[in-house]
């Protein structure tokens, strides 16, 4: 079968001519990138298709397939599918009314960090997108929405989270969104929205978002009638510039001095610094970020491709490979590799030799402001993250917040944790946005490095002998059963209680301890422990574990999938 005769049959099997709700774009899409990868010219068909995709995103006046709900970070769903100008106009829409209902409620005067709708409108919302694709045509619908109701928007064009969320600080604006599903795959778009704060919006909003949302789709209460009041205005904004400014003034809280640092790297020949985008928002921002450090620098997957390459573009052991090889090859004493997600609210390590995830990030960082930079104060964690951090705030003397997992969880010591980091990859300090960034992780990575005169790997190893070794992972499972039908099986884990036996490997582990602030963690004897939860984002579930050794922690998670398959969640 040539070429283009193989095109035509997954065409017939993916699209139906005239039928959108019926056609399967993005099935096609994903078989064609892996056309592409031996013919190029099969982009000029993913490009048609893409409009095909665009037609949707636009035209579509119906329901989206799955009901809108915000999860612990915003919104998701399939482009065109779920998420379409309609959809999208209509969470604007419900974001509007949440602030008309702040005019007689101090309870979300508080949670919204604005005492009134005319505030809202004066103050503005900062809008952004990643390189999704229709990420253009989407943020139109949101922008037209809210000048019609009054509001000025600070659009930032493609951006990331974490820069938007400082530039709504240095604005002192109402709110941001960023129209991005983050580090899912290519066939999702999303919706994050922050409050004034600069965070993840509190579930006292998300929850009223949602049900406001579901309402104006059911009722297609869109465009949303009179409109009172002028409308608003459209002011262009430079937000990384805003990001920059945010760093330097806040230099004396975090003691990261941003210029100097990158003056000290560009004054170097023996640093090699390589960048992994995946095509992301981030290409945008990196060689700025750096400014005269960009000499040093090596980007890779710096240029625009909206299908990733057909990976989930997530940072992960196997997308970071790329940058660990160019490292490893590399001669440079010093040697800092990271890989970014889409909107640049994660990021992962490497020196070459070394991979550096977030459970060690996390704690490295927190060890590095408080011994080397001077600082004092508490670590916040999700419960999910590695307990290496623990051990270090306790030969410290130092207290650990540790909750459930979501970056909005850590409102509480926001000010007064000087690291706050997740699992996934993603971290934020004192002194910076109360939103992940991968940005404050990289500045963070470089100064560490620079500082010490040391690579990644050999200060983890330090850490590792002074605190202990602890080896973590993580890993998920697509299931069918999603809301109470999912909570309801995962419910059947409870039979894992205090004092009974886990099989790991060939021997039984008991169980001393169970947390159950997000999901349901076993904590065995020996300090190793398991941890199963839904995802908050997608239709799957998500299990962590670690080990005291790297050779348990491949026999816990087949611990974890073992459970999964006794309750019927994995076959």
């Amino acid at each position: 079968m040539n070429l283009q005769e193989q095109i035509n049959s997954l065409r017939r099997r993916c699209i139906v001519d005239g039928d959108p709700r019926a056609s399967d774009y993005f099935a096609f899409i994903r078989e064609l990138v892996k056309l592409r990868r031996q013919n190029p010219e099969v982009q000029r068909v993913i490009m048609q298709t893409y409009e095909l995709v665009k037609d949707e995103i636009v035209d579509n006046d119906g329901p989206p397939r799955t009901e809108i709900s915000f999860g612990t970070s915003g919104w998701r769903g399939v482009l065109g599918k779920d998420v379409f100008v309609r959809s999208v106009v209509c969470v604007t829409e419900a974001i509007v009314d949440l602030y008309e209902m702040a005019d007689a409620d101090p309870d979300l005067q508080f949670h919204l960090g604005v005492a009134s709708l005319d505030e809202a409108r004066r103050r503005g919302c900062l809008l952004g997108w990643d390189n999704r694709f229709g990420g253009d045509i989407l943020g139109a619908g949101v922008a037209d929405t809210l000048r019609r109701h009054g509001f000025k928007v600070y659009l930032c064009g493609e951006s990331s989270t974490g820069v938007l969320s400082a530039a709504l600080l240095q604005l002192q604006a109402a709110f941001s969104i960023n129209l991005t599903p983050s580090h899912n795959p290519l066939e999702y778009g999303g919706y994050k929205y922050n409050a004034a704060d600069g965070g993840p919006a509190a579930p006292e909003l998300t929850s009223i978002i949602t049900r406001k949302s579901r309402e104006r789709i059911r009722s297609a209460l869109v465009p949303a009638g009179e409109v009172n009041g002028d409308a608003g205005t459209v002011v262009q904004t430079d937000s990384f510039a805003l990001w920059q400014q945010m760093v330097d003034a806040n230099r004396g809280r975090h003691r990261i001095d941003y210029r100097g640092l990158m003056d000290t790297i560009a004054a170097r020949d023996d640093i090699l610094i390589a960048i992994d985008c995946v095509h992301g928002a981030s290409r945008l921002h990196i060689e700025r970020l750096l400014g005269p450090a960009a000499v040093r620098l090596q980007l890779l997957r710096g240029d625009t491709d909206v299908t990733f390459g057909g990976i989930a573009p997530e940072p992960s052991s196997a997308n970071i490979k790329q940058v660990t090889k160019l490292l490893g090859e590399s001669g440079k004493k010093l040697k800092i590799g990271a890989i970014i997600d889409p909107d640049a609210d994660r990021i992962r390590f490497t020196d070459g030799a070394t991979e550096i995830s977030m459970n060690q990030f996390g704690a490295m960082s927190y060890h590095f402001l408080h011994e080397v930079k001077g600082l004092r104060g508490m670590v916040a964690k999700t419960v999910a993250t590695s307990n290496l951090a623990n051990s270090v705030a306790e030969l410290l003397g130092e207290e650990v917040f540790e909750t459930k997992v979501g970056f909005k969880e850590f409102k509480p010591v926001i000010g007064k944790a000087l690291v706050y980091f997740e699992e996934s990859d993603g971290i934020s300090i004192i002194g910076h946005t109360p939103e992940k960034d991968a940005y404050i992780g990289l500045l963070l990575a470089l100064d560490m490095v620079v500082s010490t005169g040391k690579n990644l790997g050999e200060i983890k190893r330090e850490l590792d002998e002074r605190y202990g070794v602890y080896c973590p992972d993580r890993d998920g499972v697509e299931v069918s059963l999603q809301g109470e039908e999912l909570l309801e099986a995962l419910a059947q884990l409870e039979k894992y209680d205090v004092g009974a036996a886990v099989e790991v490997g060939n021997a039984d582990k008991i169980i001393k301890k169970i947390i159950t602030i997000d999901g349901r963690k076993m904590i065995f004897e020996d300090n190793s422990w398991l941890m199963i939860r839904p995802s908050g984002t997608e239709p799957k579930v998500r299990f962590y574990v670690e080990s005291r050794d790297p050779e348990g922690t491949g026999m816990l998670v087949a611990a974890a999938k073992t459970m999964l398959s006794e309750i019927g969640l994995l076959e």
